[in-house]
């Protein structure tokens, strides 16, 4: 017993083991990370809405918004004619409004008219091109002709070539007052009989007078432009044009000035429209 009792007292230590090695309390730094990452994003947005336009912002949003294509034609199909065959025309899916080769018109083409009729309207202006050049190079063969260029002028339009041919104060076109055509004019209908020969495109021709006095009982300016314009007719196809190009005579009257004053004589004039073949 008093062995015992002087005996060490036994200590026990029990040490704590906490398992998984490693970083302890990580996870606050990842949640922080992806805190830090959408307050960039946040950001980011808010200086790109500050410094962009609204189609910029349009663009921006279609690039994160993909819309899914359709083709627009009926045979809705997705290979590399997108519906469409080599034989396009012949079939009933087609792009257009459903044109086809057995019924063509003007409104409802399928795909490649428009390209034709651009390379026809570019095959017609440059034909009203050398109309236009060949009556110009009349100018110079001599001192006659170098007088009749002096009564013309030309320009292409939307309508067509037109040939403008006018009084001058010392040289006018017609009699005074009347319709009597003077040497000239002969002269230049023979010229335009030749150089019209060039094309197959129809013939318009207007009528402008100048402008006369308002004490006039009886002004003659409607009747005086039309009766011109079908004298001038009447020379151009005597002189070997076909009267079957004509399409139109019209008279305008004193309506059309191109001076600022009405009563100058270069209001005396005649047009002459070699019209495209659309019109």
């Amino acid at each position: 017993m008093a062995g015992q009792s002087n005996a060490a007292p036994v200590i026990i230590k029990r040490k704590k083991i906490i398992k998984g090695g490693g970083h302890h309390g990580g996870a606050w730094k990842v949640a922080y990370a992806d805190f830090v990452t959408a307050m960039m994003a946040f950001f980011m947005l808010m200086w790109l809405l500050n410094a962009t336009t609204e189609k910029q912002r349009k663009g921006i949003a279609d690039y994160f918004n993909p819309a899914i294509p359709i083709v627009r034609i009926s045979g809705g199909g997705s290979g590399a004619f997108g519906g469409d065959s080599v034989f396009s025309e012949q079939q009933l899916a087609q792009n257009g409004t459903g044109a086809s080769a057995g019924a063509p018109s003007e409104e409802d083409k399928a795909r490649g008219a428009e390209k034709a009729a651009d390379t026809d309207s570019s095959g017609e202006m440059a034909d009203l091109k050398a109309v236009e050049k060949k009556l110009l190079a009349r100018g110079g063969e001599s001192m006659t002709m170098d007088a009749i260029m002096r009564h013309v002028v030309t320009r292409v339009t939307d309508e067509g070539l037109v040939i403008e041919i006018f009084d001058l104060v010392d040289n006018p076109l017609f009699a005074q007052g009347s319709s009597v055509p003077e040497s000239v004019t002969k002269d230049i209908a023979t010229m335009l009989a030749e150089v019209l020969a060039l094309t197959k495109n129809q013939i318009a021709i207007n009528g402008h007078v100048k402008s006369y006095p308002i004490t006039l009982i009886d002004n003659p300016a409607w009747d005086l432009s039309a009766d011109r314009a079908q004298e001038l007719r009447g020379l151009i196809e005597s002189a070997g044009l076909s009267g079957g190009r004509m399409q139109r005579i019209s008279g305008y009257s004193d309506r059309v000035s191109v001076t600022p004053n009405p009563t100058d004589a270069r209001n005396n004039r005649l047009e002459v429209i070699l019209l495209r073949r659309n019109r």
